[in-house]
């Protein structure tokens, strides 16, 4: 919340849904700032990282923008690759965060009652941040675990998102609640770093490395504090707008999710008509074509959309010759695929997996 991929078996069980989670660019601005602070990065090199993920760092932050998951996966690897402390950039990220950082889902979580009425907000409505490192609260006998779901595929992009996003709920519950925030104690699923000092420093308690699960744990007397803030007037007005928010991106993001990923199963048998999705998805043209329209979405775009991302993740994540990626993504040859490509980035396939 606050905040693949597996390796490709097989040309044809590429799924193409596993590439559609986002989150807010409110992140991409702390990651690149943290990188700076630690010395990760120059500001030359923060500049050329905004524009790595499509963004413009004169723009001011717009916590509703979001970026790819994806995108933001290869932002903390490629910090991760370019300097030794890198790896720590999530823990300062999470460490910067403030409740007025997430606009109405900050204070609806400021607002609850209590630090675990205000988790119950963070499992509730943490999909309007983003799709992914969403939380679940769990009780085991005296402690409460405030835990990142786990996720079907793994990369150390989505290791260090999960790691910011239990960063920032600790820095969140050290806000809020009206008494000193001391967790029971951190658990990450992931080694201990050679350089553990940015951990040590922002938990301030036991971390537990190479746990099995990344959570918070905290004593069922410390979650039934009251919050310094809590107005039952305020908490039910924000409820109200995220409830508003979260139906119009389960709504649109769902279609969209389903029929992106019936494009991307077909492409390797070229691109597939309106028709031919409506059919996999068990409804007619005339209905597709109008749901897709109250949502604001053109048929045309998402196979556009589709082709565009599985081609990029194709290349930065398999070895597939240029010939099979044009043939997996629907083109009948690799020059129109390399030429489409172009139009779309600028530069040939081959520039862009070698990152020129």
């Amino acid at each position: 919340m606050f905040w693949p991929y597996a390796p490709i078996c097989s040309p044809y069980t590429w799924r193409y849904s596993s590439l559609m989670g986002w989150i807010s660019t409110v992140f991409v601005h702390k990651a690149l700032d943290a990188a700076v602070l630690l010395k990760c990065i120059d500001p030359d090199a923060r500049k050329a990282l905004f524009q790595l993920v499509g963004l413009d760092p004169s723009a001011p932050v717009d916590a509703s923008a979001m970026i790819s998951d994806s995108d933001f996966f290869d932002l903390l690897e490629r910090l991760d690759e370019m300097s030794q402390r890198g790896r720590s950039v999530p823990i300062c990220i999470g460490a910067s965060m403030r409740c007025d950082d997430y606009g109405a889902f900050g204070l609806a979580f400021k607002s609850a009652p209590n630090l675990l009425g205000s988790y119950a907000r963070v499992e509730r409505f943490g999909k309007v941040v983003t799709s992914i490192a969403n939380f679940r609260v769990a009780q085991s006998g005296p402690s409460v675990f405030m835990e990142v779901i786990p996720a079907r595929e793994q990369r150390l992009g989505l290791t260090m998102t999960n790691e910011l996003a239990v960063a920032a709920a600790l820095t969140l519950s050290r806000e809020v609640t009206s008494e000193e925030f001391a967790p029971v104690a951190m658990n990450l699923k992931s080694d201990r770093p050679a350089d553990d000092s940015a951990y040590q420093e922002h938990f301030r308690c036991p971390i537990n490395f190479g746990a099995d699960r990344d959570a918070i744990e905290i004593t069922t007397a410390a979650a039934g504090r009251p919050n310094r803030l809590s107005d039952d007037g305020m908490s039910k007005f924000f409820e109200a707008h995220l409830d508003k928010e979260l139906a119009q991106i389960d709504d649109t993001s769902e279609l969209e999710r389903r029929v992106l990923d019936k494009i991307g199963d077909a492409l390797s048998e070229g691109v597939p008509t309106l028709a031919d999705v409506a059919g996999r998805l068990g409804m007619s043209s005339r209905t597709l074509q109008r749901r897709l329209s109250t949502d604001g979405l053109a048929y045309q775009d998402l196979v556009l959309d589709a082709r565009k991302t599985l081609s990029e993740q194709l290349l930065r994540r398999t070895d597939y010759a240029l010939a099979e990626i044009a043939f997996l993504t629907g083109f009948s040859d690799q020059s129109t695929f390399t030429r489409a490509f172009k139009r779309w980035h600028g530069r040939t396939p081959a520039s862009f997996r070698r990152g020129e």
